[in-house]
């Protein structure tokens, strides 16, 4: 029998979170806490929700916690809830399932590896928020003293000469082979203006922009990933698309270089599955990111995502952007993610 009860946990951020569709302070996130009392053990799962992306920001989301909640208490089974269109609570109750079947005293180890056990890291870039050139320039310069040796630049938000000029003096300073620059466009630029920028980007050796233009223009997109002299990854794109034959079909269509999965706005790490299952068949590379959760979520992303052996950098360096996560053993060290079992975690929230 479980029990399932919901905790609200708001996270606010160091410094704002800007990007090209708007500012974060801070944000929402809920855990879902399933006790199962055969076992004794609780499980927990984070729904994280990006204001204005996730296609679950909804005024009606607290209210489908509660019902969610209901029904488990009344003994429904989770596989017959109905969450098509709430994939972060589906991610939510995936998350926790997998810690109660983990089935351990040790908690949050859902998926024991070399990683759990603090004997491997997983490469991930560091992330360069936007704002000011000088703001940037700082983060920049802080990422590559941590020993980052891929970054990913927000863009789209400032001036676009301002933004050629901070990955010329990048470039200047550290050649491709030292290095490596994504850029995240969020949808910033248009059909009429996104081949211009594209070009001029690729002065500077870039791996690749995620989303240049905003999400379902797929012809375009498609013309776009034919045509742009810097490799197209798809993120936004991807979200609200639930079936095997609307991913088959969308990377087919579009033909992206690369696809980016974030568990938190996709369903999980099953349907994350199906993604990187579906994107292997068609040559299109692939790698995770966390959709901003606390250290909860994202000690089980990083989990999931080492067992997968990707060797790309992964998107997984948002552990220290607020001033009220959740104390855990997740660490940064030399542009990478460990876990370090000797560091507790904080779960006060929780008792």
């Amino acid at each position: 029998m479980l029990h399932a009860r919901v905790i609200k946990h708001i996270l606010n951020f160091k410094v704002p979170a800007k990007t090209s569709r708007g500012t974060l302070t801070r944000k929402n996130s809920w855990y879902i806490l399933l006790h199962d009392y055969f076992i004794g053990y609780t499980g927990i799962g984070e729904c994280s929700v990006i204001p204005g992306l996730s296609i679950d920001d909804r005024p009606d989301y607290e209210q489908k916690l509660t019902e969610i909640s209901s029904k488990i208490n009344a003994g429904v089974p989770i596989e017959m809830l109905n969450l098509a269109e709430f994939p972060s609570i589906a991610f939510a109750l995936e998350m926790a399932v997998a810690d109660l079947n983990c089935n351990t005293e040790e908690q949050f180890v859902l998926y024991p590896s070399e990683f759990t056990e603090g004997d491997a890291g997983i490469p991930i870039n560091g992330l360069v928020w936007m704002g000011s050139r000088d703001y940037m320039e700082q983060q920049i310069i802080e990422k590559l003293q941590h020993g980052f040796n891929t970054i990913k630049l927000k863009v789209g938000a400032l001036d676009f000469e301002t933004e050629l000029d901070i990955l010329r003096n990048i470039r200047k300073q550290f050649s491709p082979k030292d290095i490596t620059i994504r850029l995240d466009a969020n949808g910033a630029f248009t059909c009429d203006n996104v081949k211009e920028k594209l070009l001029r980007f690729s002065e500077f050796s870039i791996h690749s922009i995620e989303q240049p233009i905003r999400q379902g223009q797929a012809e375009a997109m498609a013309e776009i990933c034919l045509e742009s002299p810097i490799p197209i990854a798809l993120d936004e794109e991807l979200i609200g698309i639930f079936s095997d034959g609307q991913r088959e079909q969308l990377l087919k269509t579009i033909r992206p270089q690369y696809i980016i999965l974030k568990p938190g706005l996709l369903g999980g790490f099953m349907a994350c599955n199906k993604w990187t299952s579906i994107a292997d068949e068609q040559g299109i590379n692939w790698w995770i990111t966390s959709a901003l959760e606390s250290n909860i979520g994202l000690n089980a992303i990083a989990q999931w995502t080492f067992r997968l052996k990707n060797p790309l950098p992964q998107g997984l360096g948002t552990g220290q952007i607020y001033t009220n996560n959740i104390s855990s053993p997740l660490t940064m060290l030399d542009g990478n993610l460990y876990c370090l079992p000797g560091k507790e975690w904080d779960l006060n929230l929780f008792r």
